[in-house]
């Protein structure tokens, strides 16, 4: 008992001892800082005249939060056709076309671009606030903190300018020295967010209204900080895993006019169980007059716990300034990993073991405040959710984000490639290399990127910015890279997101190596070749020898999802989607809407698993960046992500089952086709990218080819000593007769090892198929027996020639099998320009078709041998059998198959061709016996009755 007594004492004093010290620490923290956060005294400047009288010496007379942007706090003006946004608009029709006159009206003003604000401001906006500098901070170097400005900010004290700062990724730091007098002083900062002399473009992500919106504002830590005038202005680290140590630079600001004799002391530590414990180390100094850096080398122990993916090890160094005659101390505390991140041949390694980089974009989307958030929890939250579906990379689109994003990167082992800010594309006198004002506002930002975040073990890569412009590009570029790469080699820099590729790039970000580039349309590999998934991209990276990351694949799109609308109680409301909810009602589609959602989602999916197991199936390859994992609501809406703008998931795929195809670890399967016949042998090799956290160890890889409910129809297994890191590693050949299928259906062949599976869809139809019968006439154009067999009473199938439709009864509409590529504004109506189909798979008409509700793979061959028909053009109460989900721009009632009356006679109608080449085209072959099989039985009962004036006019 009296140990316990004892033990319980001891606890108490030690609690207690702990309490008092981060009182005393939190009161320390207290006394030489001033938050200030809070109300501020605010005024618009739209006519810029608040420098000339001299605004800053009187009193506002409005109120505003902060943190906080204008439009956070209803400022602003009301949304109008003459708003000046930031970012391009390609598409004007809303600006002039008849069917948008209603949105243009005051008062139900909605615009399709992006989404749209409450409010909206450009121009410079004036804070001021009333500070209390106590008598405790005489004798101190005063600075004044801004975490994020949006963006170019000039303050002042009472009448005294400070300065000017104007980072889009960084904080601003102004100091205000030592001669501040205590008592109440008046702080007054105007920020302006006019693009003018520097001019990054106005679809940077940094500063448009395509997604964070260009506010006005000042966010995160917002703070006035008393400093000894001997003080740590920044420290660098900088890791050497080989040698076990880390080398620190230290910048020593000396504000006294006079050499001091100060003490460094180093400790680094961290809080992982059983980790070696470091010693401290102390090293003194004079510090000379103004700035100096000072170098010290740190040991790390024998065995230093090293960051990557899997184990995101982390250590903090505690630096310590003590001044020797006057006592004073400065610290500062940093957040640091040892890591190795390089280039290894054409791919990347991480502490010399390969990596491949899984990355989407973040393009600062933040639909409840149109800023980014600052706090660690919610980057957590975002990152968190990037993890689950098995990324490990976040490119960060021509901005850089607070230093939340990068702790949170940290603790997560994600890879960040962060931009200086800038999309200079050659448009509105946006370039970069040609002398402008830019070129040195990127070495400027640049500069200040890697001081605020270079400590990161994230922050890996770095650009300029996206897709550049301008005549003396390439010589600029080249002449950034080489910059930082003698100047700091703690991570790998490339010139820009996209282009230009030169040899001096640690690694190429190009959009080459992809399934379906800009322009492509309908010529590229997943809408022009038969679906198989035995290629990758070695001819495309051969050419190169540094490794190469592909930029911006997928851009796969969905339907807009309409529950989606309420999700907007911010400052971005979604009135893009309300435009395109009306169209769909005006159509008559209003309730297939959700129906929409979910088969153009699985199309979605399908594109995106083709997409990334092509860049994993690559020997030799570094990895992708995908356009993007959530929705990008600017640019003309596009709805390209699994996730929406607030990193939450849709419906129709989960994290798991994205996982199986985008992971560390992913099986693969070389299909030669994805469509078979029973007389067919299946012979597809399996393979593996291992980018785990080590080889595996005698693996079992076992497959099965089961049918849709699930029974296993064939299976086997392959086992191997070892499989180490890397891709295209070869686990053995499956060799299947199929005939034992008697049916036209869809299967799965699933593989696995252990917890690691993939599966994929295939199609097989009998080779022979029995007669159908002969009552059901078969004809590509109305003829003369076929209107005589309709006029008889008989059954009609009438299956169109592609290309014979007529343009405006559907002929014109691009249809392609892969969903729309970004969207239509932004590619000028790149095809296909609709999203796949949709259809009931247990329509009688489809019992002999392996058919889902959704494109898959069988759905190929129709989708590239037809025309679209527009439904309302035939009969506005058709309900088609195969339905097209066409753009939620036009919303045009589209259909592949439908069933009518005519005169006498029953009619069905394909505008897929479904007779020409037959013997090759085995999906053709069976969807028409099905429906033949349909047509010939008591099921075929078409309700509604069509003119045949009307069928007759669908066609050339």
């Amino acid at each position: 008992m009296n140990r316990y007594f004892q033990s319980l004492q001891f606890i108490l004093v030690a609690l207690l001892l702990t309490t008092n010290n981060a009182f005393a620490q939190s009161k320390k923290e207290n006394k030489d800082r001033i938050d200030l956060s809070g109300t501020w005294s605010f005024q618009t400047d739209s006519f810029d005249k608040g420098v000339s009288e001299k605004w800053y010496s009187r009193k506002l007379n409005e109120e505003i939060k902060l943190p906080g942007s204008m439009t956070t706090n209803g400022k602003g003006d009301e949304v109008s056709t003459k708003t000046p946004w930031a970012g391009d608009i390609l598409d004007m029709s809303w600006f002039k076309n008849d069917e948008y006159a209603k949105y243009r009206q005051p008062g139900n003003i909605k615009i399709p671009f992006w989404l749209q604000p409450t409010k909206y401001y450009r121009g410079a906006a004036w804070y001021q606030k009333t500070v209390n500098v106590p008598a405790s901070w005489k004798g101190k170097h005063i600075q004044l903190f801004i975490e994020r400005s949006h963006w170019e900010t000039t303050v002042w004290v009472d009448d005294v300018k400070i300065g000017m700062e104007n980072s889009l990724g960084t904080g601003h730091l102004f100091d205000i020295g030592s001669k501040l007098t205590s008592g109440t002083h008046r702080l007054t900062i105007r920020v302006d967010n006019q693009i003018k002399d520097i001019n990054m473009g106005d679809n940077a992500h940094s500063v448009t209204d395509h997604t964070q919106t260009n506010w006005n504002g000042m966010i995160g830590e917002l703070s006035m900080k008393a400093r000894p005038l001997v003080f740590i202005s920044d420290v660098q680290l900088y890791p050497d895993i080989d040698k076990k140590q880390v080398l620190v630079k230290l910048e020593i600001n000396n504000t006294t006019g006079t050499s001091k004799e100060i003490s460094i002391d180093l400790m680094a530590s961290t809080n992982k169980s059983g980790a070696e414990k470091l010693k401290p180390l102390t090293k003194s100094l004079t510090a000379k007059e103004n700035i100096q850096v000072i170098e010290i080398t740190y040991p790390m122990g024998s065995n230093p716990l090293l960051w990557n993916e899997f184990h995101p090890n982390l250590y903090n160094l505690n630096v310590t300034l003590k001044q020797a005659v006057s006592k004073e101390v400065d610290s500062k505390q940093i957040s640091f990993g040892m890591r190795d991140f390089k280039a290894k041949g054409t791919q990347l390694s991480i502490n010399n073991d390969l990596i491949f980089l899984r990355g989407t974009l973040d393009c600062a989307a933040f639909p409840k405040t149109g800023f980014p958030p600052t706090d660690v929890t919610s980057w957590t939250k975002i990152l968190s959710q990037v993890k689950s579906y098995g990324l490990n990379h976040v490119r960060f689109h021509s901005w850089c984000p607070p230093e939340a994003a990068f702790t949170a990167a940290d603790k997560l082992g994600i890879f960040v490639q962060a931009e200086c800010s800038a999309w200079s594309n050659g448009e509105k006198g946006a370039v970069i290399g040609d002398g402008k004002p830019l070129d040195k506002y990127i070495y400027d930002e640049s500069e200040k990127m890697i001081r605020a975040y270079g400590n990161h073990p994230s922050f890996v890569m770095m650009t300029y910015g996206n897709e550049p412009g301008g005549k003396n590009m390439v010589n600029y570029l080249t002449e950034f890279v080489n910059y930082w790469k003698a100047k700091d080699k703690r991570r790998l820099y490339t010139t820009a997101a996209g282009w230009p590729v030169v040899e001096a790039s640690d690694f190429n970000n190009t959009p080459d190596p992809r399934i379906q580039g800009w322009g492509a349309g309908l010529t590229s590999i997943i809408n022009k070749e038969a679906p198989r998934s035995d290629y990758d991209w070695t001819n495309i990276i051969s050419k190169w020898k540094q490794p190469t990351v592909s930029h911006e694949i997928g851009q796969w799109c969905v339907y807009p999802n309409f529950r989606e609308i309420k999700k907007y109680d911010g400052i971005l409301k979604a009135k893009n989607f309300e435009i395109f909810q009306d169209k769909l009602k005006e159509n008559g589609m209003g309730k297939l809407a959700d129906s929409f959602v979910l088969a153009s989602g699985k199309l979605q999916a399908l594109c995106y698993k083709a997409d990334i197991e092509a860049a994993l199936r690559t020997p030799g390859f570094a990895g992708f960046q995908l356009l993007g994992l959530n929705d990008f609501p600017g640019q003309g809406t596009a709805l390209v992500g699994v996730l929406d703008p607030f990193w939450e998931a849709k419906d129709y795929i989960t994290a798991t089952e994205y996982s199986q195809f985008c992971n560390s670890v992913v099986l693969l399967a070389r299909f030669p086709k994805m469509n078979y016949t029973n007389d067919e042998e299946l012979v597809v090799p399996l393979e593996i990218a291992n980018f785990g956290d080590g080889p595996i160890k005698k693996p079992v890889i076992n497959w099965s080819i089961q049918s849709e409910n699930g029974n296993k129809l064939f299976s086997g297994s392959f086992t191997s000593e070892s499989i180490p890191l890397g891709n295209a590693i070869k686990l053995g050949t499956i060799k299947q007769q199929i005939k034992s299928i008697t049916k036209a259906q869809r299967l799965i062949l699933k593989a696995n090892i252990g917890s690691h599976a993939n599966q994929w869809d295939i199609f097989v139809y009998p080779a022979s198929l029995p007669e159908s019968a002969n009552s059901v006439v078969v004809t590509q154009t109305l003829d003369t027996k076929a209107i005589e067999a309709l006029n008889e009473g008989r059954n009609v199938l009438l299956t169109f020639k592609k290309g014979t439709i007529k343009p405006e009864m559907g002929g014109s509409v691009q249809i392609g099998f892969s969903s729309i590529f970004w969207n239509t504004a932004w590619t000028r109506k790149q095809p296909p320009t609709t999203l796949g189909i949709l259809c009931n798979p247990k329509h009688p008409a489809l019992t002999n078709f392996p058919a889902q509700y959704h494109s898959n793979w069988q759905w190929w061959d129709a989708m590239t041998h037809s025309n679209t028909i527009k439904l309302d053009a035939v009969a506005p109460q058709l309900n088609p059998i195969v339905r097209v989900i066409d753009d939620w721009v036009t919303a045009t009632p589209l259909g592949l198959v439908f069933e009518c009356k005519v005169g006498n006679g029953k009619l069905m109608v394909s505008s897929i061709d479904l007779i020409s080449d037959q013997n090759t085209r085995p999906e053709a072959r069976q969807l028409l016996y099905s429906l033949k099989k349909y047509m010939s039985s008591s099921n075929f009962k078409p309700s509604n009755t069509v003119d045949l004036v009307k069928i007759q006019g669908l066609y050339n």
